[in-house]
């Protein structure tokens, strides 16, 4: 029969030594982290130590008044009446009370101001991972699980959150605690407190020898964590294709896989916790006993003869005080031990945080700026604000320190690209083509044939090994990113819809953009039949990635978005492969309107969208092996004839 796994509270977890503490997360994680906070919170964090310090101190202090009580009020009111002592009785409960209040006062205070802190430090760390990975290239999300990226900004970022707000501060104030409890023990008695320290060393070495494997699976937890939700994310936005398949079982069982790697490394990780505290508590009940006896040893050492530095210093009270210090500080030590645990998940999670942050951002040595212009009457361009409808490339050249202006024509040329996303894995391969003003170029090939990678090439989301691309005679290498961009509107197969209004996400072509030139777009796109008749019009509100909207009119909007941009050159990626054909002729025509007056290049597996381009490539294994007209390629009788009259299929 197998094994059942039992699975313990996910909250709870195991206590680490502080060399393992130490190996979870990167190194220097912990200085970053701590710079972080005093670069925002300096002066907050300084009130906070001095409050933790009050309040531990006030803590602690409460032994002293234990000892002072028996001592010197209950011992003497027994022999002299407790009359004679009611004065002094008075000012030590005064005292307790005035001690406790400021005690109780730190803590609100330390408490309110860490509560601003963590969400503070938060709120700036996630603005930071944010602006970062907006500067990231497209390799990255390429490369990295978009599950994984958000469980940095969730999971990691709450167990930051506990770090600081809760275990940072209990680690200071068990360790003030710990101190000031060390120096009493020292100045009441030497002997009692050789007792204490034995014992407490036994504990740390304990700690240290059974929690000390926890923070490295703390860390393998957070990652494994991050899998699971990663899965999960993939199986939410592929839900349809795995009932279609009939994947669920098999997804089941995957997940069960995950999941079970996620449950052996938080095993693994709390373990420690649920073996360790019964061992501290044992031992904290030991040296309670030993310090019973050798206290009472101490206090009758005159009387059998036993003389030992510190002997004629021990009182009743004293005892009473070791007594109840002892069960102190074992509590505290205990506590110590789990806040360091949940310290070093902390800083796996920094850790994370910030190898997010250190993702180099995507390079950019351009100096080419696109800027709008103005021409006069002989032809010569000058620089202007407002948007005129003409764009420039703005160059400055460091040689002469002279700036030139030069109109913005939308002449693409590739020479002998040579291009891999891995080093050892080339994709294209000595591709050359030129796309002039004005004319439409249309991709033709299988899947994986290089026809996207030439569009990724043209943005510049990644750079190629060998050979030019030129932009109206300019090396794109020389062309600001953001600038070459804004000069390429892309209408994608697969479109993302934005959480907003109709009229936002047809916006987010052109932020500047207003509502009538949005809904000129639209008309240009032949989506404003179908946006009036939607419930709000134009301020329907959109959401799920415009799950209401069918694939044609979610296309639509992508056409729209694309036209209020008014760039000079266009790229659509397969836009009409995953309509109908009655929609497509819609897309079609709106596809049409945007292309007029436009450089464009059009991928596309259906090659009824391409015969009026001027120039059709046909590629297969990242070469060009045939290029001319739609009549041209017919007469040459070659691939494209094949495909075009059914003998060969594009997949």
């Amino acid at each position: 029969m197998a094994q059942e796994k039992t699975r313990g509270p996910r909250g709870q977890r195991g206590p680490a030594s502080f060399k393992s503490m130490r190996q979870a997360a990167a190194p220097g994680t912990g200085k970053r982290l701590l710079a972080y906070l005093f670069r925002y919170y300096r002066a907050r964090l300084m009130v906070v130590v001095i409050c933790i310090i009050l309040s531990a101190l006030s803590g602690t202090v409460a032994t002293v008044f234990l000892q002072r009580l028996i001592d010197e009020v209950i011992t003497p009111g027994v022999t002299s009446g407790f009359a004679f002592v009611a004065g002094k009785f008075a000012g030590i409960l005064l005292s307790m009370a005035i001690i406790y209040v400021v005690g109780v006062l730190a803590s609100l205070i330390y408490s309110r101001i860490m509560a601003t802190v963590t969400q503070g430090t938060l709120c700036h760390m996630r603005d930071d991972m944010f602006d970062r990975m907006e500067t990231l290239p497209i390799r990255y999300f390429d490369t990295h699980a978009h599950g994984d990226i958000m469980s940095t900004y969730t999971n990691d970022t709450d167990a930051i959150r506990q770090m600081i707000g809760q275990s940072m501060p209990m680690f200071v104030q068990c360790s003030v605690t710990i101190l000031a409890i060390i120096f009493m023990m020292l100045y009441y008695s030497i002997w009692l407190t050789l007792v204490v320290g034995v014992m407490i060393w036994l504990m740390l070495a304990l700690t240290g020898k059974i929690g000390g494997e926890s923070s490295t699976y703390m860390t393998r937890q957070q990652k494994s964590l991050a899998s699971v939700e990663g899965y999960i994310e993939e199986q939410m936005n592929g839900a349809r294709v795995v009932k279609v398949f009939n994947h669920e079982t098999r997804s089941k069982e995957d997940f069960d896989r995950l999941n079970d790697a996620l449950f052996s490394d938080s095993e693994r990780a709390n373990a420690a916790g649920n073996v360790l505290m019964p061992i501290l508590n044992n031992l904290g009940n030991i040296t309670y006993v030993l310090l019973a006896i050798l206290g009472g040893l101490l206090v009758f050492s005159h009387a059998v003869n036993i003389s030992l530095v510190g002997a004629d210093t021990i009182t009743a009270g004293i005892i009473v005080s070791f007594l109840s210090m002892s069960r102190q500080l074992t509590q505290t030590i205990a506590q110590i031990s789990n806040q360091v645990s949940l310290i070093a998940m902390g800083l796996a999670g920094a850790g994370r945080v910030f190898a997010l942050m250190n993702e180099a951002p995507e390079a950019d040595e351009g100096y080419v700026m696109l800027v709008n212009a103005e021409k006069d009457a002989d032809g010569n361009i000058t620089e202007t604000a407002e948007k005129t409808g003409l764009w420039a490339w703005k160059h400055y050249h460091r040689a002469t320190d002279t700036t030139t202006y030069q109109e913005l024509q939308g002449d693409i040329e590739m020479e002998h690209v040579n291009f891999g996303y891995q080093p050892d894995r080339q994709i294209l391969h000595d591709v050359t083509l030129y796309a002039k003003p004005g004319q439409k170029i249309a991709f033709v090939g299988a899947t994986g044939a290089g026809k996207t990678t030439i569009t990724n090439l043209i943005n510049r989301f990644y750079d190629i090994q060998e050979g030019k691309i030129r932009y109206d005679g300019i090396n794109i290498g020389k062309i600001k990113k953001p600038d070459l961009r804004r000069s390429l509107g892309i209408v994608l197969q697969d479109v993302n819809l934005f959480t907003g209004t109709v009229l936002e996400n047809i916006r987010y072509g052109r932020l500047d953009a207003t509502d009538e030139e949005c809904i000129a777009a639209a008309k240009l796109a032949n989506a404003d039949d179908f946006i009036r008749r939607l419930p709000d019009g134009y301020d329907t509100m959109l959401t799920g990635n415009g799950a209401r909207l069918s694939q044609g009119q979610r296309q639509l909007l992508s056409i729209a978005r694309a036209a209020v941009a008014d760039p000079p050159v266009m790229i659509l990626d397969e836009a009409t492969s995953s309509i109908d054909t009655r929609t497509e002729a819609l897309v079609q025509q709106g596809m049409d309107n945007l292309m007029r007056g436009r450089t464009v290049f059009v991928i596309a597996h259906r090659l009824s969208t391409v015969r009026n381009s001027n120039a059709i490539m046909v590629l297969d294994h990242g070469r060009i092996i045939e290029r001319g007209t739609h009549e041209q390629l017919l007469e040459q009788k070659g691939t494209y004839y094949q495909l075009y009259t059914g003998a060969f299929e594009l997949e």
